[in-house]
């Protein structure tokens, strides 16, 4: 039996580059990647998550079969609000995930209050935010030369990414599976436990907010278990 193809979307800051890990875990699957519009190297040139919610359904849309998503952090949001009614997505796979509701944004879902490691620049249409300390809040538990690079790979993240409210949720109808990591600075396990209860399927990890780079041969077996049952 084949198993359906893969589709891996980052979260804020991140690039699919940060991924290659994981990737190399899953040379046999059909992978695909999201660059997602509203992280980048150039803070005058970032989208907003609307353009990312269309870069993943268009991704999805290309592939002839069955997929099964698997977003990381922020990336949750614009999928789950891409691929409503995508017909040959099988399940997502929110991994420290924002598995949020209609009418909820990044910001309002984490208390209302930008994270005490967010350096905004223009908390506006044009703003963008920096991740300080990454070492900490991504890479807790990542080997410091893969950490240091993967430092080095991050963008800025679009401000307006962080405010828009999700207009509708895919996780509603498309089957979903949650996966905390337990030993999370960025995204604190419990808000991940909260977002968990909308998930149909839990499961966790002992890693910081980063298992493709710390653990990327057990992030694979979860996902290629999640492949093998859709």
């Amino acid at each position: 039996m084949s198993l359906p193809s893969l589709v891996l979307v980052p979260g804020a800051w991140h690039k699919p580059e940060h991924l290659a890990r994981l990737i190399d875990e899953l040379r046999d699957v059909d992978i695909h990647t999201v660059a997602l519009a509203s992280s980048g190297d150039d803070p005058a040139k970032l989208g907003d998550m609307h353009q990312d919610a269309s870069l993943i359904e268009k991704a999805v849309a290309a592939i002839d079969g069955p997929v099964v998503v698997v977003a990381h952090s922020y990336g949750g949001i614009p999928t789950s609000q891409g691929l409503v009614g995508a017909d040959n997505v099988r399940r997502i796979v929110y991994l420290a995930a924002f598995q949020i509701e209609v009418g909820e944004s990044l910001l309002s879902s984490a208390g209302g209050s930008p994270a005490p490691w967010w350096k905004i620049h223009h908390a506006g249409a044009d703003g963008y935010v920096e991740a300080m300390n990454p070492e900490d809040v991504f890479y807790g538990d990542v080997d410091p030369d893969i950490a240091r690079q993967a430092v080095a790979q991050l963008g800025y993240q679009s401000y307006l990414s962080k405010t828009q409210e999700q207009t509708q949720a895919a996780w509603h109808t498309i089957p979903s599976t949650y996966v905390i990591c337990e030993a999370d600075n960025a995204l604190p396990p419990f808000a991940q436990e909260h977002f968990a209860n909308r998930a149909g399927r839990v499961t966790r990890m002992a890693t910081s907010h980063s298992p493709f780079l710390s653990q990327p041969a057990e992030l694979a077996r979860i996902i290629r278990d999640e492949l093998a049952s859709a």
